[in-house]
């Protein structure tokens, strides 16, 4: 498996409208991109720091995985996830995570926020974390 770097960390929160201020105003960073992704139903927003982007996550639905993240963690947000970019892309590398015994939660990549193709490895092979594949089509 071939990880360039860390792409981004993806952080559940319950309200984006109260967290965006928080991560400007106190941390300092520029939110440069909102984006609703319908079939996740979730909507983001991201900061860069440095090559690595902070995602901050809000569920659309009370059933998104998101919604249910929050739940089970008291109505509190928090790091859901950890994505890598592949540089020779998702789809080798769930052949190769898969080949390797990893449990896949996506067979095949599809497109997640920013227009990547995202796929997640299932947390009980990882060692408990969420991990996400990620590979910019247009690089």
């Amino acid at each position: 498996m071939n990880i360039s770097h860390i792409e981004h960390v993806g952080i559940a929160v319950p309200s984006l409208d109260e967290a965006i201020p928080f991560y400007e105003k106190v941390l300092g960073l520029k939110c440069f991109a909102i984006e609703e992704v319908a079939d996740q139903k979730v909507r983001t927003a991201f900061f860069q720091v440095g090559q690595t982007k902070i995602e901050l996550l809000e569920g659309t639905s009370e059933d998104s995985a998101i919604s249910k993240f929050i739940e089970k963690n008291g109505g509190r947000g928090g790091i859901q996830h950890l994505a890598f970019a592949m540089a020779d892309g998702v789809a080798n590398a769930l052949a190769e995570a898969e080949e390797k015994g990893c449990a896949l939660i996506d067979k095949a990549p599809r497109k997640g926020a920013e227009g990547l193709n995202i796929a997640f490895l299932h947390p009980k092979s990882t060692c408990g974390a969420l991990l996400e594949l990620c590979e910019d089509p247009n690089k």
